[in-house]
């Protein structure tokens, strides 16, 4: 046995883009996208991606070249995510709501030699680069149009190199795509949504990408040609890898320009839909919605990005979506820690059963390890449920670093930075319970300490997600001069209501259901709570707010 050693025939580097050449064989005329009138089988899908890689190159894009794009759930979007890679360069996807600023500063951060640019969004592109310093070079423009009706109408053409269309058209579909030399070279670049700090550029190699990817299909269960609706945004850590995991599967992608309930609902009816993804931001806005009838065929939805309200899983469950919640980040590349389900639980009643669900639970099986610990001693805190401390992971799909940020890169990364047996400190704050399940309290910057106790703002959500006039809640530390800091919540509620309630009362609410000490001090009523790109409510800005608050 010790004459036996890795080879040439054992040793290929893994990247989930030969996906893609699987897809083109097994599932050649099945349908890979579907958008409005537009429809492409997986073999077209193939052969328009080799083309895009193709037609990069022919421009001068080369190996570790990053090269950006700012558009929605279009099919050109999906395409970008296989036809960037392929080219050998370093896809960055980028949100489409960020401001001119913060764009630029992405984009001059990222050092991006192409930015593929969808023709709503071209006004912000056009003056994020109008924003770079005079001795920095811009990157090169590809203008993306689509077939949907929707204004404003296309800009000209002046400021861009070519249509996508015709970047596609005009490439080769014999075009032998670049493998990358190892398996841990940079795939993608993902700059974090920025909710407690300064975004940061997370880099994923290639093995990461394909770990992640062939984890979240088996820890879903995702089956062969499942029907998948876009209501994720792609952008959103390139849509938790399900972008690569359609193709392995042979999915169909029913593409989504813009998330609107309704739009949801006659598509799932429509396409007849078996599996979505959204934050738990899309799944209040379903329970929410009068256009959400209880569905005739169950639809699998997979939920991360924040700890779901137990009472929000419970009104999404009852419209007949089957939920599954995880846990994951940017850094991760996707969700690495899942609520596996337990048969015992279906004899549960539907609160017991929904809080239950609402923890994050266990590693998935392609995490090598989870844990929570306390940082100063980096000992695991005990199993009671009640515990608190850091969670920290470690396994294939962690990031490789943030670029260009050794520093920040080494403060997440403990233990010898690159060591074996390093963690990943995720920043966030949660206990273990008894049965090996991990829940996810706040984020360590969003935990209130009020007279020295530890207040989880989730935990206070959560009573008031299930006040019956409340659509959206967010609570945040305040300062007080006696006990340091006193929970705020800022409140949306429902717009059809008759009646709406008083601070009081919603106060009231609070304190027959939570201890004295974790009662919000202050309720802030507002028309909407703000939020990142991705449906994260920004609490960091919610904090400033509630310092000025009288």
């Amino acid at each position: 046995m010790e004459l036996l050693f890795p080879n040439s025939a054992n040793s290929c580097p893994l990247t989930t883009l030969g996906f893609l050449e699987r897809a083109a064989s097994a599932y050649t005329d099945c349908p890979s996208i579907v958008y409005n009138n537009t429809t492409y089988t997986w073999s077209e899908t193939h052969r328009r991606c080799l083309r895009l890689a193709s037609s990069l190159s022919s421009v001068g894009i080369e190996r570790g070249h990053v090269v950006s794009v700012v558009a929605p759930n279009v099919p050109s979007m999906y395409e970008l995510q296989f036809g960037v890679p392929m080219s050998g360069a370093i896809l960055n996807n980028i949100n489409t709501r960020l401001d001119a600023h913060t764009l630029s500063v992405h984009l001059q951060h990222s050092e991006a030699k192409l930015v593929f640019v969808d023709h709503l969004s071209s006004s912000l592109v056009l003056e994020a680069l109008s924003l770079f310093p005079r001795n920095m070079k811009t990157p090169h423009l590809v203008l993306i149009d689509d077939d949907d009706d929707v204004t404003p109408k296309s800009p000209t053409l002046d400021d861009f190199i070519d249509t996508y269309e015709g970047f596609v058209e005009e490439g080769d579909s014999k075009f032998k795509w670049v493998r990358p030399k190892s398996e841990w070279d940079p795939m993608v670049l993902n700059y974090t949504s920025g909710t407690t700090s300064a975004p940061k550029g997370v880099v994923l190699s290639h093995r990461g990408i394909y770990m992640i990817t062939v984890n979240s299909l088996i820890d879903w269960a995702v089956p062969h040609l499942p029907v998948h609706l876009w209501a994720l945004p792609i952008f959103h850590a390139n849509g938790w890898s399900y972008t690569w995991g359609m193709a392995a599967v042979g999915g169909t992608n029913i593409c989504l320009r813009k998330f609107d309930a309704s739009i949801i609902y006659d598509l799932i009816k429509k396409h007849d839909v078996t599996h979505m993804c959204g934050a738990p931001v899309v799944l209040n806005m379903i329970s929410n919605s009068p256009h959400f009838k209880p569905l005739k065929n169950p639809v699998q939805i997979r939920t991360a990005g924040a700890p779901p309200p137990a009472p929000v899983l419970a009104r999404t469950e009852s419209l007949g979506f089957v939920v599954s919640h995880g846990y994951g980040l940017t850094e991760t590349a996707g969700i690495v820690v899942s609520c596996a389900s337990k048969p015992e639980w279906s004899k549960l009643g539907d609160s017991e059963r929904a809080r239950l669900k609402a923890r994050q639970g266990v590693k998935t099986t392609g995490l090598t390890e989870v844990d929570v610990v306390d940082r100063e001693t980096g000992k695991s805190v005990n199993r009671d449920g009640s515990s608190q401390g850091e969670v920290v992971l470690r396994g294939a799909s962690v990031f490789l670093g943030y670029f260009k940020d050794q520093e920040e890169t080494s403060k997440c990364i403990v233990g010898g930075d690159y060591d074996r047996n390093g963690w990943f400190y995720t920043g966030d704050v949660g206990v273990m319970h008894p049965d090996g399940y991990i829940e996810i309290k706040d984020r360590s910057k969003d935990v209130i300490i009020s007279g020295g106790e530890n207040i989880s703002s989730t935990e206070v959500e959560s009573v008031l997600y299930s006040h019956p006039a409340v659509n959206e809640v967010a609570v945040v530390a305040r300062p007080d001069k006696f006990w340091g800091e006193t929970p705020c919540a800022f409140v949306s509620l429902k717009s059809e209501l008759t009646r709406k309630p008083t601070e009081k009362e919603i106060i009231e609410f609070c304190r027959a259901r939570l201890p004295r000490y974790m009662v919000p001090r202050m309720v802030v009523f507002t028309e909407e709570l703000p939020k990142t790109s991705t449906g994260k409510i920004q609490k960091f800005l919610l904090r400033e707010i509630a310092k000025s608050v009288r």
